[in-house]
């Protein structure tokens, strides 16, 4: 079992900025990617960006130039930085890991940690 915890959220006018926090219980420098997922009231679950085991990036276009994703192996966090945020970022940000298990991999998500951005 993985357990991911993640931490960061709150209240933030627009243009503002936050730094979100993904701890792991395992060592992430085993795990096949790691990546940011957001839910607005309403709509589906979607991705913001990830990482993979070999440190390729990707964001998606929406976050592109505001949001960077980083990593800390040694203290098994990953963090996205929202920068010049907007109303339309608002939603609960969601940590997964796609971690080595068995023969294949199995899927870890951390409980969200909720981000508001006020007009």
């Amino acid at each position: 079992q993985v357990q991911l915890e993640e931490s960061g959220g709150g209240l933030v006018q627009a243009g503002g900025s936050l730094r979100l926090s993904c701890a792991a219980s395992g060592s992430i420098h085993s795990f096949n990617a790691m990546g940011w997922y957001r839910q607005a009231p309403g709509k589906e679950r979607e991705l913001v960006g990830g990482v993979t085991g070999g440190g390729y990036i990707n964001l998606a276009d929406s976050v592109k130039g505001r949001f960077t994703i980083s990593r800390d192996n040694n203290k098994n966090t990953l963090y996205l930085q929202m920068n010049s945020l907007k109303p339309e970022d608002t939603a609960v940000y969601y940590c997964k890991a796609d971690v080595p298990w068995g023969l294949g991999q199995m899927e870890f998500w951390g409980k969200g940690t909720l981000v508001t951005v006020s007009s």
